[in-house]
């Protein structure tokens, strides 16, 4: 049988936090899935692991921590079919269904939204056409093939080597190279502005996982309390006018 499940990776008190609020997020909407963790941080005053897992399913500890510890931890995933997620996430659906891309596909993101940054452009040993552009590395949906571990040590090695700070640089190459299957998700698989939740008319689409900065600021509350009333009184004024 294979098994489906959301992975995080998590150091530092501030980001485990993080990763707990988004978990929840996980349990509301898609009880089912299996969550794991990989943190340096087991037990702070919020939270112990070693005697209550909640919100995760599993958790295990990461030797060496850096910024970008996910690149070291993405292959040990204990699930067949993964997403990945960075902690300044949210789920605003059911996304169970999501997994059946990995029947077709190797591997699953989202186009970086801020494409024409110096970070988004910048070269690491090729120059890309713009037409393939970096894709976002904060919400990855990806199968435990062979291949895929193949691949995802490839940029676990190439990160470290080419002393780029931004992972997505080394991510986009390293995809233009590859033979692996890539589907590109929509934008409402990774949305980094809570305005599209208003923006976007019932017929174009609607939000399933948001991916906001300031969740780990532990602004998730006062994000869904203030903002969406915000947009949501903008959005009945600007109705209301074309009425």
């Amino acid at each position: 049988m294979t098994t489906l499940g959301i992975l995080f990776v998590a150091t530092g008190e501030k980001y485990v936090l993080a990763a707990i609020r988004a978990a929840n997020t996980v349990r509301a909407h898609s009880a089912a899935l299996g969550i794991h963790l990989f943190t340096d941080e087991k037990s702070f005053a919020q939270f112990n692991f070693s005697t209550d897992l909640a919100p995760f399913s599993s958790v295990a500890s990461i030797d060496d921590p850096h910024r970008r510890s996910k690149v070291d931890y993405m292959g040990r995933s204990p699930f067949d079919y993964t997403l990945y997620l960075d902690t300044d996430t949210a789920f605003n659906a059911d996304l169970t269904s999501m997994f059946t891309i990995l029947e077709r596909f190797d591997i699953a993101l989202a186009h970086e939204h801020r494409r024409n940054t110096p970070n988004s452009l910048e070269t690491w040993r090729a120059e890309l056409p713009q037409a393939f552009p970096q894709f976002n590395s904060g919400v990855i949906l990806y199968r435990k093939s062979p291949a895929v571990l193949q691949f995802l040590e490839e940029w676990r090695a190439h990160y470290k080597s080419a002393g780029i700070r931004h992972d997505q640089t080394t991510l986009r190459e390293l995809l233009w190279l590859s033979n692996l299957r890539i589907a590109t998700l929509p934008p409402e698989y990774n949305v980094r502005y809570i305005k599209y939740q208003f923006i976007w008319s019932k017929t174009e689409a609607s939000v399933k996982i948001f991916h906001l900065k300031r969740f780990h600021r532990g602004w998730f509350g006062w994000i869904f309390r203030h903002q969406i009333r915000k947009f949501g009184k903008l959005k009945q004024k600007l109705r209301t006018k074309s009425e």
